[in-house]
């Protein structure tokens, strides 16, 4: 098992969106990046464990756990031309994007990214170096741990 951080803004899909969700379950459609896209497509299994969390927003921060759903798949959105996401050079029988399904598992204690600073356990998340841009990165089981019973203090 994997565990992963997927970012994603509040205003397109909260943790709330995905808990609300029939089965809780969402695609996870618009990354335009190919080092995230190749994490999708060639690590990601069913049942490795995300962070859900929430950026471009006042508080970024851990919104939630959640786990994938699926194998990965072509992201519809880049077929579609009214798409902010269509892509003109993909073509159903060469996608260039790729989507998973990721579920809701666990909605715990909201961690802003500046809490997630002060913890030395999490120095070297890729999340918190400067300059990190990915929509997805990889975390360490230690790191899921420490988040994870970060999360669980005070669960809301």
């Amino acid at each position: 098992m994997r565990y992963w951080l997927m970012k994603s803004e509040p205003d397109e899909v909260s943790f709330d969106d995905v808990l609300a969700a029939p089965a809780s379950t969402v695609a996870w459609y618009g990354v335009r990046n190919y080092q995230a896209r190749n994490f999708m497509r060639d690590a990601m299994s069913v049942g490795d464990g995300i962070l859900f969390y929430h950026s471009s927003c006042a508080l970024p921060g851990v919104a939630g756990l959640a786990e994938v759903a699926s194998s990965p798949y072509p992201d519809a959105t880049q077929f579609d031309a009214a798409s902010r996401y269509h892509d003109p050079k993909a073509t159903p029988e060469q996608p260039r994007w790729i989507s998973v399904d990721v579920r809701a598992v666990e909605a715990g204690r909201y961690l802003p990214l500046a809490e997630l600073r002060t913890y030395p356990a999490l120095e070297d998340m890729e999340l918190l170096r400067k300059g990190s841009r990915l929509s997805i990165s990889p975390v360490t089981s230690a790191q899921w741990n420490t988040i994870v019973a970060l999360s669980r203090e005070g669960k809301r």
